[in-house]
């Protein structure tokens, strides 16, 4: 078994909308992220490498300084008000944690697809998600590509 294991930064604001408690306030959190992607044995590219590390920690990077929404979130889905590559629209009811480690983890694998696509390779994916000091949300799951 083979195991690929990424960490990496990122600071971005959100709300919970129809939240009781001040999180359904504008706020931001420094997140914590981890992508451990395991696998029988990675395929490798022209180098010998299987998946650059960078190309993993963008994929969170790509949330940095941006506004974590959902599309039910009116406000900042009108480009009037808010710029829109300052945006990340998300799955779900709202922009929680879970909804943070699932983004994450989908375009984890679509990166696997796009590097190596159609083999048919199952990979075991875990995407860990610090919202605070304190808390955190994983998902795991297997993801043949």
């Amino acid at each position: 078994m083979e195991k690929i294991i990424v960490h990496a930064k990122f600071h971005t604001g959100h709300r919970q909308l129809g939240y009781p408690g001040k999180c359904r306030f504008v706020h931001g959190h420094t997140w914590r992220g981890t992508v451990a992607i395991s696998t029988e044995a990675f395929p490798r590219d022209a180098l010998d490498m299987s998946i650059d590390f960078g190309h993993i920690k963008q994929v969170m990077r790509d949330l940095d300084h941006k506004m974590l929404v959902v599309e039910s979130d009116a406000t900042f889905m009108d480009p009037a008000l808010i710029e829109p590559e300052g945006v990340v629209v998300m799955k779900g009811k709202g922009p929680s944690v879970e909804n943070v480690a699932h983004h994450v983890f989908e375009r984890v694998v679509a990166l696997i697809g796009r590097q190596y696509p159609g083999r048919g390779i199952a990979y075991r994916i875990e995407v860990i998600i610090q919202e605070t000091e304190n808390n955190c949300f994983v998902v795991e799951q297997t993801a043949t590509v």
